[in-house]
C-alpha cells in the first residue's frame, strides 16, 4: 500500500472552527423552522426574540457604566452577539468567513489561540463601537470576530513576508479590499456604523496575534530589539 492513501483529500477544519460555527448553524435551523410555522405560531418571532436578547446595544453598556450596575444578562451580550444574525444570508456570509479564515489561521495557531482571537476581536469591536458617540444602533453577527481572524491571517502573511524581506504592506491587501467594499456598499445603499466594530475587530486580531501565535511573543521581542 502506498503512503498517503489514508490521507484526507481535504485538510479537516480545526475543532474550534466547528465550535464557533455550530451556534450559528443551530440558530439558523431553529429560525428556519420557526419562520416555516412547523414549530407553531409562537415560533414565528424566534429570530427577533434572539436579536432582542443577545445583540449588543451600546446604549445598554453606556448605561451600565454610568450607573455601575452590571446585570449578567446584559454583560453577556458582548460575547453572544456574534452568534445571532439578521437573516439567513447574513449568517451564511459570516459562516463562510469563519470557516475559511478559521481554517487558514488554525493551520498556524492553536485552537485556544483561534478562540482568543475571535472573542477578543468581538469584545474589542463592541467596546470601540460603544466608545464612538454617534453609534446608537445595536450590532449583531459574527463579522467583528471574523475580522479578527482576518487580522490574525494578516499577521501570518506579515511575518512570512518579513522573513522573505518582501514588502510587508502587501499583507494588508485583504483588509483594504474588504474595507473598500464596505465603503462602496455604504455609498450605494446607505452606510451603517457596523464597520467601526469590524475594523476594530481586525486591529484586535492582528495585535493579539503577537501574543497568542506560536512564537508570537518572541517575534515581538525580536522586533523591539531591532529598533
Amino acid at each position: 500500500m502506498q503512503a498517503g492513501h489514508n490521507e484526507h483529500p481535504l485538510n479537516p477544519l480545526p475543532p474550534v472552527v466547528w465550535l464557533l460555527a455550530a451556534p450559528i448553524v443551530i440558530g439558523e435551523v431553529m429560525f428556519g423552522l420557526g419562520s416555516s410555522g412547523l414549530a407553531g405560531d409562537y415560533a414565528l418571532g424566534w429570530r427577533l426574540d434572539a436579536l432582542q436578547r443577545f445583540s449588543f446595544d451600546p446604549g445598554i453598556l453606556r448605561a451600565m457604566i454610568e450607573q455601575n450596575v452590571w446585570p449578567w444578562r446584559h454583560v453577556a451580550r458582548i460575547v453572544t452577539y456574534p452568534f445571532v444574525h439578521g437573516s439567513l444570508t447574513h449568517a451564511l456570509m459570516a459562516g463562510v468567513f469563519i470557516l475559511a479564515l478559521g481554517k487558514m489561521v488554525g493551520e498556524v495557531f492553536s485552537n485556544l489561540a483561534v478562540a482568543i482571537v475571535f472573542f477578543g476581536a468581538a469584545i474589542f469591536g463592541a467596546l470601540v463601537y460603544t466608545a464612538v458617540p454617534v453609534t446608537n444602533t445595536a450590532i449583531f453577527g459574527a463579522y467583528p470576530g471574523a475580522y479578527g481572524l482576518i487580522g490574525a491571517f494578516t499577521w501570518v502573511l506579515w511575518v512570512r513576508l518579513g522573513q522573505k524581506n518582501a514588502n510587508r504592506a502587501r499583507a494588508f491587501s485583504l483588509i483594504a479590499f474588504l474595507m473598500g467594499l464596505q465603503l462602496l456598499f455604504g455609498l450605494l445603499f446607505g452606510a451603517r456604523p457596523d464597520w467601526i466594530a469590524d475594523l476594530a475587530g481586525f486591529v484586535a486580531g492582528f495585535l493579539l496575534s503577537f501574543l497568542v501565535a506560536p512564537g508570537g511573543w518572541r517575534h515581538t521581542l525580536a522586533l523591539l530589539r531591532r529598533r
